[in-house]
């Protein structure tokens, strides 16, 4: 066990331990590792890839943004809307298509406000941001403070 900053005793690892418990917990419930069952094979195949966003749409659009890597960051970001209209299942008039789409000073002019947010979210210090003494030493009663 470990006194953390207010007192308090707390697990010296409670995170490790929250991980074990609810990994624990998922193979009790039979949900992990489906993938090892011998009687759900026989049902059907199982995708070697669980996660349809990674392996389909975005590996499509990396794909596109490798292929036209030489592109500006507004002609990239423009890039992947047309792509994504191209596939849309409805796709917009023309006349809609101009008034909807960004142009690429719309898009710069985002980027710089995303960019100058990042650049004043870097300088700023939040709490949380510093390093805790108790994180390094160990809290007993025998502290003294030459340390």
């Amino acid at each position: 066990m470990t006194i953390d900053e207010n007192g308090k005793k707390r697990p010296t690892h409670e995170r490790l331990l929250k991980a074990e418990r609810s990994l624990l917990k998922l193979i009790r419930e039979n949900t992990i590792f489906t993938y090892l069952d011998d009687d759900l094979k026989r049902d059907f195949t199982p995708p070697s890839m669980n996660n349809r966003i990674e392996g389909g749409v975005n590996s499509r659009l990396r794909e596109m943004l490798r292929n036209h890597r030489g592109l500006s960051i507004e002609r990239r970001i423009k890039a992947v809307y047309w792509w994504c209209y191209m596939h849309s299942p409805e796709p917009l008039s023309l006349s809609e298509i101009l008034n909807i789409m960004p142009t690429d000073r719309s898009i710069a002019a985002i980027y710089k406000k995303m960019s100058e947010k990042q650049k004043l979210e870097k300088n700023l210090s939040i709490w949380g941001d510093a390093i805790v003494w108790s994180d390094f030493h160990k809290v007993d009663r025998f502290y003294d403070q030459w340390d």
